[in-house]
C-alpha cells in the first residue's frame, strides 16, 4: 500500500511523465516541444489551467453525467490511438492478391512503423484515424494549410532485401475521382490527358503521406543492380531466395480431367478463381510456387506443366506503355526486365537522353526539380545537365504473386520518403469467397508475418 501511496504523489507522477515526455522529445528531435514540460508541470503541480475543459467537476454526492463520461473516454481513446498510429503501429487490410499466398486477400495487419522509423506527418491537420478519405462524404480527410517536409525519426533498423514493406503508392499523387484505384499516369499514357480527365475526372492531388498504401516485397536495395530473367529475380548476380509465397503462373495440361479441388485448396488456391478449359485440356494460368509444381507433376492425370513467360514484344496488356520506363527502347517485359541499377543517396550518374526515362520521375517529382528537354539537351532547374546526384535512397518492390501484381515493374522506383513500415502480425483474416463463419481463416489470426 505504501508503494501505491508513493506513486500517487503528485511530484512522483510529474517526474515519471516528464521523463517519458523528454524521451519522446529526444526521439522526435524537435526541441520546441520541450515547452510541453510546462504543461505537464501545470497538470500535476500548479493546476492553473483546466486542460480537460470538457470534464465536469462533481461535487460530493452529485450524480455523474453518463454522456460526459462517454465523451471523456472517447477523447482519451482518440488521443491515445492517434499517438499509437503516428509513431508505432497502423492497421492495414490486404485488398488484392498481389502478395498471395504470403499475405492473403482479406488479411488485416498491424504495420510496425518502429521498424524503419516513423515519418513525421506531412499534413498534420487531418481527421484522426482516417488515412485519406472520409468514410461518409468520401471527401479528402486532411487540409493542406500546413505541410511539413519529409523527415523520418530513428527506427530499429534499415530496410533489408526481401523485407515485406508497406509504402505510399508512388503514382498516388494524382487520383481520379471517377476511378480512384486506377493508376492516373497509366491512363494518361494509354488514353491521353484530355480523355482521362473528361471520362474519369476530376483529379485530386495528394501529398506523399496521404497516398494510398501498398504492400510488396523489397527485392532490391539502393545501389543494387536488378535483373529478371524468365521470371526469376537476380540481384547483383545472385538469384533471389525461393520463398514459399513467391509464385508464377503456369499452363497445366491434364489428361482431360480436372485437378481435385481439395488439393487446390491445400495449395491456397480458390477453385472459384481457376477455370478448367476442356479444349486445352487443363488450366491456362495457374499460380504456383516451385514446390507445388513438383507435387503436381507427380499426379497421374498431369500431362505437362509449362511456365508462362513473357518475351518481347510483351503480350497485351503489358505493352511498352504499361511497363516501366514506358518506352520500347528498353525491350523489357514483366518476366525479362533489366538490368536496372537502383539509385542510392549521394550517388552521381551520367545523365543522357537514353537513360533519362529511368530517372525522369525521380528528378522532377520525388526530388522536386524542374526538368526540361530542349533540342535533345537536358536542363535541370534551367541549367544544362549531363550528370545528376540523387538526394534520396530508392527501392524496387515486387509482389510475390508475380503475374498478378502491379509493382515497380509498372511504376518504377519507390523513394525512401514513401516507406511506411513492415507488417508485424495478422490480427484477423477472412475469405471473400465464403460466408460466415466459414470465411474466417482461424489459422491466420495472430499469425506473425
Amino acid at each position: 500500500m505504501k508503494r501505491f501511496r508513493i506513486l500517487s504523489n503528485r511530484w512522483i507522477k510529474f517526474a515519471i511523465w516528464s521523463i517519458l515526455y523528454l524521451l519522446w522529445v529526444i526521439w522526435f528531435r524537435n526541441w520546441w516541444f520541450l515547452l510541453g514540460v510546462i504543461i505537464i508541470f501545470d497538470i500535476f503541480i500548479t493546476k492553473k489551467v483546466r486542460w480537460a475543459f470538457w470534464k465536469k467537476r462533481y461535487k460530493k454526492g452529485e450524480k455523474r453525467n453518463v454522456w460526459l463520461d462517454w465523451l471523456d473516454a472517447i477523447i482519451f481513446a482518440l488521443i491515445v490511438s492517434t499517438f499509437i498510429k503516428a509513431f508505432f503501429f497502423e492497421a492495414y487490410m490486404i485488398p488484392t492478391s498481389s502478395m498471395e499466398r504470403t499475405l492473403m486477400t482479406g488479411d488485416y495487419l498491424f504495420v510496425s512503423k518502429l521498424a524503419y522509423g516513423p515519418k513525421i506527418s506531412q499534413t498534420p491537420l487531418s481527421f484522426p484515424l482516417v488515412h485519406n478519405v472520409l468514410p461518409l462524404t468520401k471527401g479528402e480527410s486532411y487540409l493542406k494549410w500546413i505541410q511539413n517536409p519529409y523527415r523520418r525519426i530513428a527506427g530499429l533498423r534499415e530496410v533489408d532485401r526481401d523485407d515485406i514493406v508497406v509504402f505510399n503508392f508512388p503514382h498516388g499523387d494524382t487520383v481520379l475521382k471517377g476511378d480512384p484505384t486506377a493508376d492516373y499516369y497509366t491512363y494518361v499514357r494509354l488514353y491521353g490527358r484530355d480523355y482521362t480527365h473528361r471520362m474519369y475526372g476530376p483529379v485530386v492531388v495528394r501529398p506523399d503521406d496521404k497516398k494510398d498504401n501498398y504492400v510488396k516485397r523489397c527485392v532490391a536495395l539502393p545501389g543494387d543492380t536488378l535483373e529478371i530473367v524468365n521470371g526469376k529475380v537476380i540481384v547483383n548476380g545472385i538469384p533471389q531466395k525461393n520463398y514459399p509465397g513467391i509464385q508464377n503462373t503456369f499452363t497445366v495440361y491434364t489428361n482431360g480431367t480436372s485437378i481435385n479441388p481439395k488439393l487446390l485448396e491445400r495449395f491456397g488456391l480458390s477453385p472459384a478463381e481457376l477455370y478448367f478449359d476442356p479444349e486445352l485440356p487443363g488450366y491456362h494460368s495457374m499460380p504456383l510456387n516451385e514446390d507445388e509444381v513438383s507435387e503436381l507433376q507427380a499426379l497421374s492425370n498431369i500431362a505437362d506443366i509449362r511456365q508462362n513467360i513473357d518475351t518481347y514484344p510483351p503480350d497485351t496488356p503489358d505493352s511498352p506503355l504499361m511497363l516501366f520506363p514506358f518506352t520500347g527502347n528498353f525491350r523489357w517485359t514483366r518476366d525479362n526486365f533489366g538490368p536496372l541499377w537502383i539509385p542510392s543517396k549521394g550517388a552521381t550518374i551520367d545523365l543522357n537522353i537514353d537513360n533519362l526515362p529511368l530517372y525522369r520521375r525521380i528528378i522532377s517529382s520525388y526530388e522536386g526539380n524542374k526538368l526540361e528537354v530542349r533540342d535533345s539537351q537536358i536542363f535541370i532547374n534551367e541549367q544544362p545537365a549531363d550528370k545528376y546526384t540523387f538526394k534520396l535512397d530508392y527501392f524496387f518492390m515486387m509482389g510475390d504473386n508475380r503475374h498478378n501484381s502491379l509493382d515497380s515493374r509498372y511504376w518504377g522506383f519507390v523513394p525512401e520518403s514513401h516507406v511506411v513500415g513492415t507488417p508485424s502480425v495478422v490480427w484477423f483474416s477472412k475469405d471473400q469467397y465464403n460466408s460466415f463463419p466459414r470465411n474466417i481463416r482461424w489459422k491466420r489470426i495472430f499469425k506473425i508475418v
